[in-house]
């Protein structure tokens, strides 16, 4: 009989009608679960080619010795795919050989039960072996494909800024040095590749980087990692309004992209995130990850000005007791996540985009508007997670930009490459930055970034 090895079986027979498997097929895979009877016993085989798993059927009759075959083991099967009789799967494998090729000891961690978050935390170098998070990074790699296919289609040219740079673009003091010796100069990890990738639009139109940023923040939330990755895009010619639109279009394709080619793996997550919420108490439960992902997708996003904000947040009674926990005072003051999370998951039920804040609270780069106050920029929000993508019109008049520096304090001579992109042909541009894993983050429904990364790098943890 003709042979083939597969890769992805179940995706390969999905491929053909059940009734030309007329051949055997060979299959590599990791056991997820072993079960069996006196007369047969049952395989979940998994190969990560899909999220799904294979049931391989193994009968007693042929005397295949199964002692050795444990969850976490690596085998190799033969056999021929057949019609499943059970519920679940379309397609069974009724083997004739079973190969152990990876013993898995009994001291394995990822057992196939339910295990905390805090658990797994514990084993990252494992814990890509459970369904949780091979859902969760089958969702991030969606994610990233159609990232590029948005700025691709929008002719885009993607460009990668510098990792190691001189430039402190958002002048907190949170990069990470790395000495002067080789450079001659002081050095720190970047930031945000954003300045850099201004000068590359004023050659070539619409750029986007996508790549490492890193922040020296003390920061020990669920929010928060030392090291990450942006996605920022930059456009000649383009301003706020246009920025607001392209950044909408953005998230509305991506999440799109994954709900419509992720569907097992939201609905794994749906269920795991509403086993996870069974003791919660009612008021604390937040929208169904569904439901947070159709807000997004099913209507325009809500655009209002800080001063808008303000006057709704000054106004508002977010719980029981009518207060925040950081109150709505004066009118400049930085909002909270619980102020942006109000206006997107009580006041509006849907994303909102914020714009034209108070420029004393922005950096020395966003485009002063005409009221001497305001600057034009805009932070969008999302449900469950507050800021998603900040963004501005960057300010192209010499002159106005060069007396911003010397406010925030930025050396002119040090920041001369930039003054010279409005000094030479300058032009009107905007762009934004979103947090990749923060969008991913959002959209697996998980708690904690850290469980969105392969590997995070947090204060106190390498």
């Amino acid at each position: 009989m003709k042979r083939t090895s597969v890769y992805g079986v179940l995706s390969a027979a999905s491929m053909f009608p059940l009734i030309q498997w007329e051949e055997e097929v060979e299959v590599f895979g990791w056991v997820r679960t072993i079960r069996g009877s006196k007369n047969v016993s049952f395989i979940v085989l998994h190969d990560g080619s899909t999220f799904e798993s294979l049931q391989v059927v193994v009968n007693a009759e042929l005397g295949i010795d199964l002692s050795k075959v444990s969850s976490g083991a690596s085998i190799r099967v033969i056999g021929r795919p057949v019609e499943s009789k059970g519920q679940g799967q379309e397609v069974d494998l009724e083997t004739t050989v079973v190969e152990l090729i990876g013993e898995c000891g009994e001291d394995y961690p990822m057992q196939p039960k339910r295990h905390s978050m805090e658990f797994f935390r514990e084993h990252p170098h494992l814990r890509m072996r459970t369904k949780l998070f091979q859902a969760i990074f089958r969702i991030r790699h969606r994610a990233k494909m159609a990232t590029h296919e948005f700025f691709d289609y929008g002719a885009f040219i993607q460009v990668d800024t510098p990792i190691i740079t001189g430039s402190d673009c958002e002048g907190a003091g949170e990069m990470f040095s790395i000495g002067e010796d080789f450079f001659g100069q002081e050095a720190g990890l970047s930031v945000s590749g954003q300045l850099e990738a201004e000068t590359a639009a004023m050659g070539l139109g619409r750029v986007y980087t996508f790549g490492p940023t890193f922040r020296a923040e003390n920061s020990h939330t669920s929010r928060h990692l030392a090291e990450f990755w942006m996605i920022e895009p930059e456009m000649a010619f383009a301003e706020l309004d246009y920025n607001m639109d392209i950044a909408e279009g953005y998230l509305k394709y991506v999440i799109g992209e994954v709900v419509k080619k992720c569907p097992k793996e939201i609905e794994y997550l749906e269920d795991y995130i509403r086993e996870e919420e069974k003791n919660f108490k009612k008021e604390d439960k937040s929208m169904s990850l569904m439901e947070k992902l159709e807000s997004v997708l099913s209507d325009s996003f809500e655009r209002i000005t800080y001063t808008e904000a303000f006057e709704i947040l000054r106004n508002s009674k977010p719980n029981k007791k009518g207060k925040f926990e950081f109150p709505i005072e004066e009118w400049g003051m930085d909002f909270q996540a619980e102020h942006e999370r109000y206006l997107v998951e009580k006041h509006f039920n849907k994303p909102v985009i914020v714009r034209d804040y108070p420029k004393e609270i922005k950096s020395f780069y966003m485009r002063d508007n005409d009221d001497g106050k305001t600057v034009a920029a805009m932070d969008i929000l999302f449900p469950g997670i507050g800021e998603i993508v900040g963004g501005s019109q960057r300010e192209e008049r010499y002159e106005v930009l060069k007396e911003k520096m010397t406010t925030f304090d930025i050396s002119h001579d040090d920041m001369k490459w930039y003054l010279d992109t409005r000094k030479f042909g300058t032009a009107p541009h905007s762009g934004f930055g979103v947090g990749f894993e923060r969008l991913v983050q959002f959209i697996t429904g998980m708690k904690n970034i850290r469980d969105v990364v392969l590997y995070p790098r947090t204060p106190g943890k390498l």
